[in-house]
Formats: C-alpha cells, structure tokens, sequence
C-alpha cells in the first residue's frame, strides 16, 4: 500500500515594514501630588519610602515595624547612611544662619513632583513651613551608593528642570563629589533638562557652596 505524502504550501514570511512614527506606547497614567497624597492616606506606601518624580512613583526602600516601635530597613547601605549623616552635620555647621538643613523631607518642585533628597539646605527656618512644604533649596545633595546613574541622569534632569541652582552627588563608592550646576534647556535630558556644568572634586580637594560663597568646605569632610 502506498502511502500519499500531501505538501502543504505555506505563505512565505514578510517582514512587516513601518515607519517609526507608526509606533505607539500604551498610555501611561501620571499621577499628581493630590493622587500621591490621597494613596499615601489610604496606606498604599507603608512600609516604604517613596517619591514622587514626574509623575511615577519609586520606593526609595522599604522598611518592616516589629513591636515596640523597632524597625528594620532594607536596600540603604551602611554606607548610604553614614555618608547622609556626615554631609548633614558638615552642612549644618556650614548653613548656620538664614537656611535649615533637611534630611531627607520632601521638596515640591511642581505638580507632578515631589522628590526627597537625601538633603537639601532650604532658605529661611524649619517653622517656616508648617503650612506648606518648601518649593525649592539652595543646595540638594544625593548620597550615591547603588543609585549613581539614577541620581546623575534622572534627578539631575528633574532637579535642573526645577531650577535648582546648586546639586550635589556625593558618590561613596568611588570616593568623589560631583557637583552640578547652570541648569539649562537639553531636550535630549530626561526631563529636557540638565545642567551646563559638571564639576568633579576628590578628598583632597575643597569645594564652595554657591548659597554661601564664603565656605570652603574640604571634601574629604563630607565622604564617609
């Protein structure tokens, strides 16, 4: 008996041609100020540090409460921690009169974010703002560990395009400070916007803060 093989002729593959403007991506939802508030009183972000960055929502880390108030926290590195204290005492001998240092406290830039740096050397006194929150800083530093690239490209995009005139990363890891300033228009930044000048300081070096052109603050003093 003879077996009947049957062929099946199929199509050839064409590759699908478009042009680039045919491309679109699912919209996305941005969330407001109100909306990051109004989840924060329902309890979505407990347990976590969170910010609000041009309308997205990152968890800085997370921390878990046991009994009696104790906490453990978990993605800040010893490192992260020592070296945000060690700027914050240094800068608050620094800005001893006319500014207060805030450590990591929100700052509302617009209204669709609300970063909180690590710190941020705001005009005036704390009880300034018992009724609103501070819309600016004359310095904002980010102390750097595992968040290096975040802090050199999307914060400083977001914190150029808020006009902050003085940012500063300090990078523990390599043992360096960045410091940013000059915002400027750069549509090819994150948020169109990014800084003119990128100045790189080691331990060695001492480095002037624009808000107080009459410090010199040795690097060496804010590395952990």
């Amino acid at each position: 008996m003879q077996q009947t093989i049957e062929t099946i002729k199929r199509n050839p593959i064409v590759p699908f041609s478009y042009q680039e403007t045919d491309i679109e991506e699912p919209p996305k939802i941005k969330w407001t100020r109100e909306d990051y508030y109004r989840l924060s009183d329902l309890g979505f972000f407990n347990g976590k540090r969170v910010e609000l960055i041009d309308g997205e929502i990152f968890v800085k880390y997370t921390y878990t409460e046991f009994d009696e108030g104790e906490y453990e926290m978990s993605a800040m590195s010893s490192l992260h921690y020592v070296g945000v204290n060690i700027a914050a005492e240094v800068l608050r001998e620094v800005f001893k009169k006319k500014f207060f240092v805030a450590v990591q406290c929100p700052i509302n830039i617009s209204e669709d974010s609300e970063p909180e740096p690590d710190i941020a050397v705001i005009a005036g006194k704390g009880r300034d703002f018992k009724n609103a929150i501070p819309k600016t800083a004359a310095l904002v530093v980010e102390i750097s560990d595992s968040s290096l690239i975040f802090d050199q490209t999307r914060k400083a995009s977001l914190y150029a395009r808020a006009n902050i005139e003085d940012y500063w990363v300090i990078d523990v890891r390599n043992h360096r400070l960045e410091v940013y300033r000059r915002p400027m228009k750069d549509e090819t930044a994150f948020y169109s916007f990014s800084y003119a000048e990128r100045l790189i300081f080691i331990g060695k070096d001492s480095v002037t803060p624009l808000a107080k052109p009459d410090a010199k603050i040795k690097v060496a003093d804010i590395l952990p």
